[in-house]
C-alpha cells in the first residue's frame, strides 16, 4: 500500500501556522505547492482510503481484456477470499459462480494449498529447471500423468494456458521433423475457438477480435467450421444430438492441403471463452478417426475442462477420446501460483527424445517451469480433488445444475442455454446496434448484488468451484432470473 503522507515516512509535518508565519514562501515552495496541487486534483478520483484494502492509484495497472477507462471510473475490486465467495472492497460478499476465471476448482484461500506454498516458499524459492532439477517438479509430473489418459504420461510444464498451446505446437512440429515428416508444418485449429494469446494461440484460435489487431499470425495454418448450431441445438441438455458431421470438415481440409502438410489438429474439447459451445454426440470420436487415419496429431486443448469441470480429470476421460498431446493449466493449482502444463503421449515424446546423437532434443521452455512453488501448489491441489471427491462431487451435481442452468429458458432475452458437467452458458439475445452491451449491465449488476459471474459477448459463461452446493445453485441462477428480468 502507498502512503502520500509525509509524516508516515519519517519526515516531520510543517507547522500549521506556516502560511502566517512566512507570508511570501519561496518560489520554490509554491512551485512544489501548485505542483501538489495539480496532482491532488489529478489523482483525487483514483484514490481510495487506505481502510478500504484498495490501491491509492489506478493509473499504473494496463488492465488486460478490460473496458479501462469505464473501470478505473467505476473499479469494483476483490479484497478478500475464501471457499465460495470473495470480499468486495465495500465488504460486501460476492458469490463465485465462475470460479474466479474458470480456474479455482477447489474453492478459495484452501489452507492445504496455502500451507504447502508457505512452506515450500521457506525451504526453496527457485530452482532453474535447465540442466538441473528439484524433487517437487518430478513429484507433481508424476502425480498428474497419473491422471492422464493411458499412454500420455509425459510431462511439460509451463506457467500458462497460453504457453501450454504454443508449446503442444511446438511439440507437434517438433514430432514430425524428428520422424521425418517435415514437410508437415500446416496446424490446423477452429472458428470461434480461443487457444490463449500468444501467436501461436492467435493464429490456431479462431476469435476474430483477438487475430484482427495483430497483422503477423503464424503462417500455414487453417481451421475447421465451428460447431454452434442453434437452429438444431438450442436448450440442448448435455452433448447437443446434431453436428457430428461437422468433423468430416477436416477431410475438406486434408483435400485442400493434401494430409502430407498437415502436423496437427487443436481443438477444445468444450469450447469456453468463446461462449460455452458443447461437442455434438460423436464429434470427437470422428474428429479422432479422421486424425488417426491421415497420420495427424490431435491436441485437446483443456486448460479450462481439465480437473473435474465435466466431472472427470479430463474431457478425454469424459468424452471417451484419448488425443496426442493435452494442454492444461488453470485449475492444476487451483489458480494459487500460476502453472501450465502439456501431457504428452509417450511415442510422441519418445520420437522426439530419441532422434539424432545424445544431447538436447527439444529446444524450449521456461525459465519457471516447473517453479518450487507451482510444483508445491500443484501436489497439494491434486490431493485436494482425490480426498475430497470433488470429481465425483460434478458429476452428482450435474442433473441439478442443468436443470438449474435450463431453468432460465423462457426467461426474459434468453434465446440459449447449454450445459455439461459443471458448466453452463446462457445467451442473450444482443441489443439492436449495441452487442455484447446487455450482458455486461447482467454481470455488474450481479456483482454489485453479490454474484460474480462472466460475460464473452453476449453470453453468460459459469463455472462455479466444485465445492459448491445445491442451495449456491439456487441463489446463482435464482438472482440471475431477477437480473434478467430487470434489465432492458
Amino acid at each position: 500500500m502507498l502512503h502520500f503522507c509525509r509524516e508516515q515516512q519519517g519526515h516531520k509535518r510543517l507547522p500549521r501556522n506556516f502560511v502566517q508565519r512566512i507570508a511570501q514562501p519561496p518560489p520554490l515552495v509554491a512551485d512544489r505547492a501548485r505542483r501538489q496541487k495539480r496532482r491532488t486534483a489529478r489523482n483525487k478520483d483514483r484514490r481510495v482510503t487506505q481502510a478500504n484494502d484498495t490501491p491509492n492509484d489506478l493509473a499504473a495497472f494496463w488492465m488486460p481484456f478490460t473496458d479501462n477507462a469505464y473501470f478505473k471510473a467505476h473499479p469494483r475490486m476483490l479484497v478478500a477470499a475464501e471457499g465460495m465467495h470473495y470480499t468486495a472492497a465495500d465488504g460486501h460478499s460476492v458469490l463465485d459462480a465462475t470460479g474466479g476465471l474458470w480456474c479455482v476448482n477447489a474453492g478459495h484461500c484452501r489452507p492445504q494449498i496455502v500451507e504447502a506454498i508457505r512452506q515450500t516458499a521457506g525451504r526453496v524459492d527457485f530452482a532453474p529447471t535447465f540442466q538441473l532439477g528439484h524433487p517437487l517438479a518430478f513429484e507433481a509430473a508424476s502425480r498428474l500423468a497419473m491422471l492422464m489418459p493411458q499412454g500420455l504420461d509425459k510431462i511439460f510444464f509451463t506457467n500458462s494456458g497460453s504457453e501450454s498451446v504454443d508449446t503442444a505446437l511446438k511439440i507437434a512440429l517438433a514430432y514430425q521433423k524428428a520422424r521425418g515428416q517435415a514437410g508437415r508444418t500446416r496446424l490446423i485449429g477452429r472458428e470461434r475457438a480461443y487457444h490463449g494469446v500468444n501467436f501461436g494461440g492467435i493464429s490456431v484460435g479462431g476469435i476474430v477480435g483477438n487475430r484482427r489487431p495483430y497483422a503477423t499470425l503464424l503462417p500455414g495454418v487453417d481451421h475447421l467450421r465451428h460447431t454452434h448450431d442453434p437452429a438444431r441445438n438450442a436448450f440442448s441438455r448435455g452433448l447437443p444430438q446434431h453436428g457430428a458431421e461437422l468433423a468430416d470438415d477436416l477431410e475438406r481440409l486434408v483435400a485442400l492441403h493434401g494430409a502430407e502438410t498437415i502436423a496437427a489438429v487443436i481443438v477444445e474439447p468444450v469450447a469456453g471463452s468463446t461462449g460455452v459451445l458443447i461437442p455434438p454426440v460423436g464429434y470427437l470420436q470422428r474428429l479422432r478417426e479422421i486424425c488417426t487415419k491421415h497420420d495427424i496429431l490431435l491436441i485437446f486443448d483443456e486448460v479450462i475442462t481439465a480437473f473435474g469441470r465435466v466431472g472427470k480429470a479430463t474431457a478425454a476421460e469424459r468424452f471417451g477420446v484419448t488425443p496426442d498431446l493435452i494442454t492444461m493449466a488453470k485449475g492444476l493449482t487451483n489458480a494459487a501460483v500460476p502453472m501450465g502444463a502439456v501431457a504428452v503421449s509417450r511415442h510422441v515424446h519418445d520420437t522426439i527424445e530419441g532422434s539424432g546423437p545424445d544431447g538436447i532434443h527439444l529446444f524450449h521452455g521456461y525459465t519457471y517451469s516447473g517453479h518450487p512453488l507451482a510444483s508445491a501448489a500443484a501436489i497439494a491441489t491434486l490431493d485436494l480433488y482425490v480426498t475430497e471427491g470433488l470429481f465425483e462431487k460434478a458429476i452428482e451435481l450435474e442433473d441439478y445444475w442443468a436443470d438449474a442452468v435450463h431453468s432460465l429458458k423462457g426467461a426474459r432475452h434468453v434465446i440459449d442455454c447449454r450445459n455439461i458437467g459443471l458448466i453452463g452458458g446462457i445467451e442473450l439475445e444482443p441489443r439492436p446496434g449495441a452487442p455484447t452491451m446487455r450482458a455486461m449491465d447482467v454481470f455488474r449488476r450481479a456483482f454489485d448484488e453479490g454474484l460474480l459471474i462472466r460475460t464473452t459477448g453476449d453470453i453468460i459463461a459459469l463455472s462455479p468451484p466444485l465445492i459448491l452446493e445445491k442451495s449456491h445453485i439456487d441463489r446463482i441462477f435464482g438472482k440471475l432470473a431477477e437480473i434478467l428480468a430487470a434489465v432492458d
